[in-house]
């Protein structure tokens, strides 16, 4: 085992070395898992061995935060970034850490509470590409265009799945390291860890001290409490503390996609019983996704949406919306009795959803209501509203002989505060002008 882990280590070095003139740099996908815990730790003794003086290629650590992470994992994995920054410092390594996350507009809650979509499943997987895919992909494609080309390396494993090994094997190139990324630009793909099993990754982590410093027991203690049976279980441990550590994939804790979430179960179970509240809102989301009375019969480009049977199936009902951001908020009461500094929802999401309800001309909700009436305190939302009517009032003013003026300067501000807030400029000017045309016919 040994010998293979070595192996990997040495072609590693030689990867690093390789000619190259463009010094394309290396950007390790880290989720603070196992097997990019492992690719990691490997990389970094393999840098080690290489003389300081050639140490020149940079090597960025990439986690993306979804902003829904489980809640214990992603405190682990902040400890473990710190971790790692500090060392690669103290080490004189050309490590960086950089954490991506989604933008604003595409956040879980402000597409679910502020526009409505349904929470996702197989048939819509919307939040793959926004909170995922959308983050890492700008980073990538800022480093392609300084450097011209980077490569990245992920700890994808064929032992992992069929589907895993399917993959691998119809992107690799015989003979060949590096592998053309099928989507981004002048970007290569580099698997290092591609053929070790799951008990070479666990002798990697158990056996091999931290070369950052972290302590992975930790990790696996995580694992272990996520247990819900033993196929991710290491069949060789090297320590008879080693229990066995389960079927643990950890993700977002919103994850409707899968039917159960066997992680989040199992740690409320075994030590964890705070994270009850997010596993209750996270069955309530899908058990309610498909009621017609929470739907609207239309999607938001005005498409009709009803089944044969007459079943709604467009964006939640502004009813529905807030009715479910008071579950949220009442969640995020629920765990902060046990975690104070945790928030489920941003504020700044929540004005974000508070624009997006004017939008859709929803005046009847207002998020500072709900929050006010499940916090029992004044949520910061009010020099924003002051400011909102301080301009109002204004505009009102000047266009005292003509409402249907105000109307239009109103609502052609509203759409452009929106646009700036959301960072969502492209398609301005055409819905400008289509709101234009709306008054000058109303005016004609």
């Amino acid at each position: 085992m040994s010998k293979r882990i070595n192996y990997i280590i040495s072609e590693l070095s030689d990867q690093y070395l390789i000619d190259d003139d463009s010094q394309r740099p290396w950007i390790i996908g880290f989720s603070g898992g196992k097997d990019s815990t492992a690719l990691l730790q490997l990389v970094w003794l393999a840098l080690k061995k290489i003389p300081h003086e050639l140490r020149s290629r940079k090597i960025y650590v990439v986690c993306n935060d979804t902003m829904v992470e489980n809640p214990v994992v992603a405190d682990y994995v902040d400890s473990v970034l710190k971790m790692i920054g500090q060392a690669a410092v103290e080490q004189g390594l050309p490590i960086e850490v950089q954490k991506t996350i989604p933008r604003l507009e595409d956040a879980f809650w402000v597409n679910i509470l502020g526009r409505g979509y349904p929470v996702p499943n197989n048939a819509f997987r919307w939040c793959t590409d926004k909170m995922k895919i959308r983050p890492t992909s700008r980073f990538i494609t800022e480093q392609v265009v300084e450097n011209g080309e980077a490569i990245i390396l992920i700890g994808t494993r064929s032992a992992e799945s069929a589907s895993r090994a399917q993959s691998i094997k119809k992107h690799e190139i015989k003979g060949k390291r590096l592998t053309k990324h099928p989507h981004q630009h002048n970007t290569y793909v580099y698997s290092p860890i591609k053929d070790l099993l799951l008990e070479e990754v666990w002798y990697i982590i158990n056996t091999m001290t931290s070369p950052w410093g972290a302590d992975n027991s930790k990790l696996f203690q995580i694992y272990t409490d996520a247990s819900a049976d033993d196929y991710e279980c290491p069949t060789m441990v090297t320590d008879k503390s080693h229990s066995s550590c389960g079927q643990s994939r950890f993700g977002c804790w919103t994850c409707t996609v899968v039917k159960e979430d066997k992680s989040m179960s199992a740690m409320v179970s075994k030590g964890y019983p705070w994270l009850k509240p997010l596993l209750d809102l996270r069955s309530q989301m899908i058990e309610n996704r498909n009621e017609s009375d929470n739907r609207l019969p239309t999607r938001r480009n005005g498409q009709l949406a009803i089944s044969e049977d007459g079943i709604h199936q467009g964006n939640y009902t502004q009813k529905y919306r807030a009715e479910l951001l008071e579950q949220v908020l009442i969640a995020q009461q629920e765990v902060q009795k046990e975690r104070p500094d945790l928030h489920l929802i941003t504020n700044q999401e929540l004005i974000a959803i508070q624009v997006l309800w004017h939008k859709d001309l929803c005046f009847e909700f207002r998020v500072s209501e709900i929050y006010n009436r499940v916090f029992n305190k004044e949520l910061d939302m009010k020099k924003f509203n002051e400011k909102m009517q301080k301009e109002v009032d204004l505009l009102k003013s000047v266009c005292n002989d003509k409402p249907s003026d105000f109307d239009l300067i109103q609502e052609l501000l509203i759409m452009q505060k929106n646009k700036a807030l959301l960072n969502r400029k492209r398609g301005l000017k055409d819905d400008m002008e289509r709101v234009i045309e709306k008054y000058l016919k109303k005016s004609s």
